[in-house]
């Protein structure tokens, strides 16, 4: 069986390519996802996809870089620089991410970053 840190790293391999197919599988049914608001928390892999496929729309590349790795048991912590590329730029994002693993599966996910980071650089609407 795969490692936590594997799991959550295939995790967001899977979702830097948008394959949803692949990477929502990986979250537990009752999986607890934390944005920062206005985002808020959603549960489980479709409000997961709820939340990303909009937030993805305008995206032509997506780049998780991951600069820092660590795991204490099922708990993993990713320093990561989100990046995405739109029709006229690149915009980055550092987030930090804080998983849980239970069962080879994704229970637990919180990113923190700043939103309005992000959201003054995003497409409206």
């Amino acid at each position: 069986m795969a490692t936590p840190l594997e799991i959550v790293t295939a995790f967001m391999k899977a979702m830097e390519a948008l394959d949803y197919d692949r990477g929502l599988p990986m979250l537990a049914d009752d999986c607890a996802y934390i944005n920062p608001p206005p985002i808020g928390e959603v549960r489980g892999p479709a409000g997961a996809r709820a939340v990303l496929e909009p937030f993805f729309a305008p995206t032509l590349e997506n780049e998780f870089r991951i600069l820092r790795a660590a795991a204490d048991g099922p708990v993993v912590f990713l320093e990561r620089l989100d990046r995405h590329r739109l029709k006229d730029k690149w915009v980055e994002l550092p987030v930090t991410g804080v998983f849980e693993v239970h069962g080879g599966r994704i229970t637990y996910w919180r990113d923190y970053f700043d939103a309005a980071t992000i959201l003054s650089q995003w497409p409206a609407g």
